[in-house]
C-alpha cells in the first residue's frame, strides 16, 4: 500500500462521486484538509470487519469488493466499488465498526475522508445530508434484491445474474477481462466453488459463453438472461 496524501484537488478533481457536487467552496476545502490518497495492491484491505469506522473511502481507480465474513471463513460478495463510487458504512451514527470487509481485486486507489468531517457536512448541507441518504437506500434495495436472488434461484440462475452483472455493471463490454477470482465468484453467488466451474463448463458447453484464460465472452445473451430470469 502506498501513500498519495493530497494528490488531487476536491474542487478540481474529475474522478469524485456527483455528491460533491453540492458542496461549497469552503466544505470541499475542509474535505480536502481532512482526507488521505491511497494506492492498494490487489488483495490488500482497505477495511476491515470489525474494525474502527474512522474514514469513508471514495474510489477513485481500480476494483475493490465489498464482503461480510462469515462463518469457517465463508464470505459473501455483497458488491463491488469501482470509480467513482462511495463505501461509508452502517457504523455510522450506531457503533463507529466497519460491518464489512473492502478489499482490493485489482491496484485500488481511494481517498479516506474522516467521519467526523461528513457528520459536520451532514449537519451544515442539507442537500448533501438528503443525497447521502438517498445513495444508502439506493444499496439497502440493491442487497435486498440480492438476498432474493441468492434465497430463491438455482445455481444455474445465480451464475447467469453474476455474468449479466459483471458485463453490464462493472466491466462494461463483451468480451472483458475477469478480474474476479473463480472463488470470488463462488462469494458473489453463495455457491461452492466446484459448483462455479461446474456452471461455467455446462455454460460453455451450451455454446452460452466462451472462456479463455480471464477473458469471458458472453455468445448468447438473451439465453442467459432467460436463464437469470428464470432461476
Amino acid at each position: 500500500m502506498s501513500t498519495k496524501e493530497h494528490y488531487r484537488n476536491c474542487k478540481n478533481c474529475k474522478k469524485r462521486n456527483n455528491i460533491f457536487a453540492l458542496l461549497n467552496d469552503d466544505e470541499l476545502a475542509l474535505v480536502d484538509q481532512h482526507r488521505y490518497e491511497l494506492t492498494f495492491n490487489k488483495g490488500e484491505i482497505i477495511f476491515k470487519q470489525g474494525s474502527p469506522l474512522t474514514h469513508i473511502a471514495c474510489i477513485t481507480d481500480g476494483l475493490a469488493k465489498i464482503y461480510i465474513e462469515g462463518l469457517n471463513k465463508r464470505n459473501l460478495i455483497l458488491s463491488f466499488a469501482k470509480p467513482v463510487q462511495m463505501i461509508g458504512g452502517p457504523g455510522m451514527f450506531v457503533d463507529y465498526r466497519h460491518h464489512f470487509t473492502v478489499a482490493a481485486i485489482e491496484e485500488t486507489t481511494a481517498c479516506l475522508i474522516d467521519t467526523k468531517i461528513v457528520e459536520e457536512l451532514i449537519e451544515r448541507n442539507p442537500a448533501f445530508a438528503c443525497d447521502l441518504l438517498k445513495k444508502t437506500n439506493q444499496i439497502s434495495i440493491a442487497n435486498f434484491k440480492k438476498f432474493i436472488n441468492l434465497t430463491q434461484k438455482q445455481m444455474h440462475g445465480r451464475i447467469a445474474d453474476a455474468l449479466i452483472f459483471l458485463h453490464d455493471e462493472i466491466y462494461g463490454r463483451n468480451p472483458f477481462l475477469l478480474t474476479l477470482s473463480r472463488q470470488d465468484l463462488a462469494d458473489l453467488t453463495a455457491m461452492s466453488k466446484e459448483n462455479v466451474i461446474r456452471v461455467i463448463k455446462t455454460f460453455k458447453d451450451q455454446g452460452l459463453m466462451k472462456v479463455e484464460g480471464n477473458v469471458v465472452e458472453i455468445l448468447n445473451m438473451k439465453e442467459l438472461t432467460r436463464i437469470g430470469e428464470t432461476g
